[in-house]
């Protein structure tokens, strides 16, 4: 089977030009056919999450109008061709979740317009080309999970717009992080974990809004920079290393702290109670500090933790005070931040399904059939999603202009990444009524729809990048959009 697609289009004049293929989650197997090099108009070509295996056709990089090439989750394998590197008009490219191999080649380092990598979870191998390092435009560049080696192109830190890098799960056996890496003034994500990188931590100071640190599952040595790291910062993860010396005080009155983990290395000395100290967290947020198989032998200050901080400290020799005993248990009973659907509603009658009671008008009881969406964030700056739910709402709300209270988070939960994936629920307002109950207009869905597909959702510096996972239509939109679009493509019959 040859998958070719449909076309989405869009008006021109009284003419008609095919603008995007989108087949997300269709089920489809086969191979990519080269003849979509034809498609000289396209804009967005989507195959997402769906069993399409072979390789990428070279004949792709002949469509040079392309903006979106949206290809994870499939099977398919073989190299990234040279010819993708000559888009000039390429925002992102998608092809996480696949088994692609070989380099990245070094065309790419011509997207001057691409903003997003995301190959994450390939076997992409070879080392990671230092001409990346010319992308003016590039933001978030995801390669963790392949297999990576050689050393860290420090011409990375030339990179003007790069907010977030994630090389996680790679081979870069015995090389050190570059001193250049603390000259990257816009970063705001930085996981290195299980790189096999070994040498010192480098002063990463002098980086302004840096929020995200994973240096874990390494072999880094040497003593924690003691220079004052960004009051921004919500994870520090540098457990699983060799480092030696003691905790610095640059760990101590950080505000938006979520969690500091320096487990399973060789600190000595004392614990500064500053980490924990006059941090006020409210029932949504908490702090956690793992010290876990240090050399640790006391805590300085007060032994009086705040509501919602826990501190853990077993094998540390400061466990053989039994004034300590309570920093000293197990993890097994840590809580869990997954979150299952939340019964917000009324005592109201009983919804004919599909239809649900909707959130829309608080305190109030109607019907409505909501938009059912996948969801997932694939890099955010945060390990705790829980203080961030509000300001998630605000962002996703605005950025689709809905109402708050038509979003509904149905469940989120954290996968291995680590990513965050959700579930929601977008509910209609009380405008549109059939039998029963409210529901979206046509255009309204088509508008919903392509936001998410064509990543015309602005982005965010806490939340990172998203993933669509599937974008679910209950049978009454199935039918409305049917007549919608018979009649959007065929003018003289309405």
């Amino acid at each position: 089977m040859v998958v070719l697609g449909f076309s989405i289009f869009r008006s021109s004049g009284r003419h008609y030009q095919p603008s995007g293929r989108q087949l997300l989650k269709m089920g489809l197997s086969g191979s990519l056919s080269p003849e979509l090099g034809k498609l000289l108009y396209l804009q967005i070509l989507d195959f997402m999450w769906n069993s399409i295996s072979g390789s990428i056709p070279k004949e792709i990089g002949n469509i040079t109008t392309l903006e979106l090439l949206l290809l994870n989750g499939n099977k398919l394998t073989g190299p990234l061709p040279e010819e993708l590197g000559y888009l000039p008009n390429l925002d992102r490219i998608q092809i996480d979740q696949n088994n692609i191999s070989g380099p990245v080649p070094v065309s790419f380092a011509n997207l001057n317009k691409t903003k997003n990598f995301h190959m994450n979870n390939n076997s992409i191998s070879g080392q990671v080309t230092p001409e990346l390092s010319r992308l003016p435009s590039l933001v978030h560049f995801l390669l963790d999970n392949n297999n990576l080696s050689g050393y860290l192109p420090p011409e990375f830190s030339e990179l003007p717009q790069l907010l977030i890098l994630q090389l996680d799960n790679n081979h870069f056996d015995g090389t050190t992080i570059p001193a250049s890496y603390s000259r990257m003034s816009k970063l705001l994500k930085l996981s290195l974990r299980n790189c096999n990188l070994q040498g010192e931590i480098p002063d990463l100071s002098q980086i302004p809004y840096l929020g995200y640190l994973d240096l874990s599952l390494n072999l880094l040595n040497g003593t924690i920079p003691t220079e004052s790291i960004s009051k921004t910062i919500t994870s520090i993860y540098l457990s699983n290393n060799s480092l030696t010396g003691t905790i610095p005080d640059s760990f101590s009155y950080l505000p938006r702290l979520q969690i500091l983990s320096i487990a399973n290395n060789s600190l000595n000395g004392s614990v500064p109670s500053t980490i924990w100290q006059n941090r006020t967290l409210n029932g949504n947020e908490s702090l956690t500090v793992e010290l876990q198989n240090n050399k640790l032998t006391n805590i300085t200050g007060d032994t009086n933790l705040p509501p919602h901080v826990t501190v853990w400290l077993q094998g540390n020799p400061i466990c053989s005070n039994t004034n300590l005993a309570s920093f000293c248990g197990s993890e097994s009973d840590a809580e869990n931040t997954n979150q299952g659907p939340t019964n917000n509603t009324l005592y109201c009658r009983l919804c004919p399904p599909p239809y649900e009671h909707s959130p829309v008008s608080p305190g109030l009881c109607f019907c409505a059939a909501p938009l059912l969406v996948g969801y997932r964030l694939k890099s955010p700056g945060f390990s705790d999603f829980r203080p961030y739910r509000s300001m998630f709402e605000d962002y996703l709300t605005s950025g689709l202009a809905l109402l708050l209270n038509q979003l509904y988070i149905d469940s989120f939960k954290w996968e291995e990444g680590p990513r965050l994936k959700m579930y929601l629920k977008l509910f209609p307002v009380n405008k549109n009524r059939n039998d029963n109950g409210f529901i979206f207009d046509a255009s309204e869905v088509r508008r919903i729809m392509n936001m998410f597909r064509s990543w015309t959702i602005p982005g965010s510096d806490i939340f990172g990048p998203y993933e669509l996972l599937n974008f679910t239509l209950l049978d009454i939109y199935f039918q409305i959009i049917s007549i919608f679009l018979f009649l959007f493509y065929n003018p003289n019959n309405s």
